[in-house]
């Protein structure tokens, strides 16, 4: 009961000023419940305190898979280094900027700190470390090599997030640039086509087609801008919600990026280096291949890849070789499929999966080169077709009248 009833008990950070017996100044941080509690703990170590003042706790950001991959690789450094668990938690919490990750860090302390296991700590915070995650901080403990599990998560972490940018990246500049452009066409269409507008008034002529048509699009954005704003942020934040929380909707997105004509080879590359590359690190640290499958779907980040892993699960439980229930779920490259089948035969599928995880990453790394090099020309074409045929519509008049004259 008194284990349970200290963990409810909040502690706070004290920084403390002080003399020690030799009347030098000393100072440092602590953990206590209150003030009491540092002085009489600072007195038993032969300090007597002069200052005493509260942390005052920032508020901090938003906790990111980023900030978890960092903390792994601090952590796994600390342990290599031979610095205890505990002091590792103190020190990587200390240094974090962000004051979200330090209270994380914390409460796992705590947790850590009354008896608990470490991946039980993590377990109770499924936000930010997942099941894959607190598997293999289990197996580690279990088989005494938690530094070096640590180690080989951090560097998967860093490979996942660092494909994750890639793609961000590849698709952020074209959509970055069409809604720039939207922004600059509703801009000419409320405010410079009405001025031309007037003048072509008094021209008392026939316009060419192509003005006129632009004129009345401007004035269905002068006279219902609102309405048009309203649709689009309020029909793509309802799209957004749909996508994160309906099954249908994910499932149909899913499979509809993976089919773009572009990006979609891109995204399908990118989910087979992340499936390969979670199976491999799975089997490196000893998790048995049926537990192993049930973090790798929910890792690649497509639905259609997690529905495929659930098949090849149930295949594999009922005695199926991996290659097999692979090739039956009809989405993997026959590359693939065949380094896990070397992989099996010469049991060292861990390795043969990573192989498999470095060439697609490196895959990734070319087509991002390559789409960032063909998108410029491509969005330089359209912008200029169609803001260009914006321009030229409102000068044809111009160029009339002049003929005329």
């Amino acid at each position: 009961m008194a284990t349970v009833a200290s963990r409810d008990i909040k502690e706070f950070v004290f920084e403390w000023e002080g003399k020690d017996r030799a009347g030098k100044v000393v100072r440092g941080e602590i953990r206590a419940v209150g003030e009491n509690q540092v002085q009489a703990t600072l007195r038993r170590q032969g300090v007597f305190p002069t200052k005493i003042k509260k942390r005052r706790t920032r508020s901090g950001k938003k906790i990111k898979p980023k900030d978890i991959a960092l903390f792994t690789r601090q952590l796994a450094t600390m342990m290599k280094a031979g610095v205890p668990l505990l002091q590792s938690f103190d020190i990587v919490g200390r240094g974090n900027t962000n004051a979200s990750v330090t209270k994380l860090l914390n409460d796992i302390r705590s947790d850590v700190e009354t008896g608990t296991s470490l991946n039980a700590a993590f377990r109770k915070h499924p936000m930010y470390f997942d099941s894959l995650y607190c598997n293999l901080v289990e197996a580690g403990e279990a088989a005494g090599i938690l530094e070096a599990l640590l180690d080989r998560l951090a560097t998967y972490m860093e490979k996942t997030e660092a494909i994750k940018s890639k793609i961000k990246s590849a698709l952020m500049y074209p959509i970055s640039v069409i809604i720039v452009a939207f922004v600059v066409i509703t801009v000419i269409m409320i405010f410079v086509i009405p001025a031309f507008k007037e003048v072509f008034t008094s021209f008392g002529a026939d316009l060419p087609a192509p003005t006129l048509m632009v004129m009345a699009m401007s004035e269905i954005f002068v006279k219902w801008w609102w309405l048009i704003f309203g649709v689009i942020g309020g029909g793509f934040y309802f799209f957004m919600q749909s996508w994160k929380r309906s099954e249908k909707v994910q499932k149909f997105m899913d499979r509809l990026l993976l089919n773009l004509p572009i990006f979609g080879a891109l995204i399908d590359k990118s989910c087979v280096a992340r499936w390969t590359r979670t199976l491999a690190t799975m089997f490196a640290a000893g998790v048995p291949l049926v537990e192993a499958l049930d973090s790798v779907g929910g890792a690649s980040g497509n639905s259609i890849y997690a529905a495929a892993t659930e098949k090849i699960q149930q295949e594999v439980s009922t005695g199926t070789s991996l290659t097999v229930a692979m090739d039956n779920a009809k989405i993997f490259p026959s590359m693939v499929i065949q380094m896990c089948a070397i992989g099996e035969e010469s049991g060292s599928i861990d390795h043969m999966l990573g192989k498999a995880a470095d060439f697609y990453e490196a895959e990734v790394d070319e087509m991002v080169a390559g789409l960032s090099s063909l998108m410029e020309p491509i969005i330089i074409v359209f912008l200029g077709t169609v803001i260009g045929g914006i321009v030229v519509s409102m000068y044809l008049p111009i160029f009339k009248l002049g003929q005329v004259v």
